[in-house]
């Protein structure tokens, strides 16, 4: 289980409709290990850049749905694959008890749980560590528009 937690200042536009990004502070530790523990890379940053659009353009302070359905509209802008309320099956000693419904799930292989909360808790690392273990995949990304400043933890199993 690997939890990455950042907090970034949202990415400023150049007047082109390019954006910069926050350099963030990580120790010497972090730094070694990036590159090399970090599955899916590459998707997760396009997933967080998206959400920086996003958060730029709505503004912080909104329920959860319009934060959703605004990054289905951006990934579609960037033809990222995304599915949106996928139901999967819960079960129970093999049977179905209930479903778990992401709110994405982007790329085929990335949960992505929208959120507007003070803080990302235990709690949600928790229920994303679910969420995984139900979804077969291996990454999860909390992502919470609260603030000015995006704030998320990557989840991996």
């Amino acid at each position: 289980l690997a939890v990455y937690d950042e907090t970034v200042e949202a990415g400023w536009k150049d007047g082109k409709g390019n954006h910069g990004w926050t350099q963030i502070d990580t120790d010497d530790e972090d730094r070694r290990t990036w590159g090399k523990t970090m599955e899916l890379e590459k998707e997760t940053e396009a997933i967080i850049g998206c959400s920086m659009e996003v958060l730029n353009t709505l503004g912080h302070g909104l329920l959860e749905k319009p934060y959703e359905n605004a990054l289905v509209v951006e990934f579609g802008l960037r033809s990222i694959p995304v599915e949106q309320q996928k139901p999967f099956a819960v079960t129970y000693k093999g049977i179905t008890v209930g479903n778990y419904i992401p709110d994405l799930i982007v790329f085929e292989q990335v949960i992505v749980d929208t959120k507007v909360i003070e803080n990302i808790t235990n709690h949600e690392v928790g229920q994303m560590l679910n969420y995984l273990k139900l979804t077969k995949l291996k990454v999860g990304l909390i992502i919470n528009f609260k603030h000015a400043k995006l704030s998320w933890q990557r989840i991996v199993l």
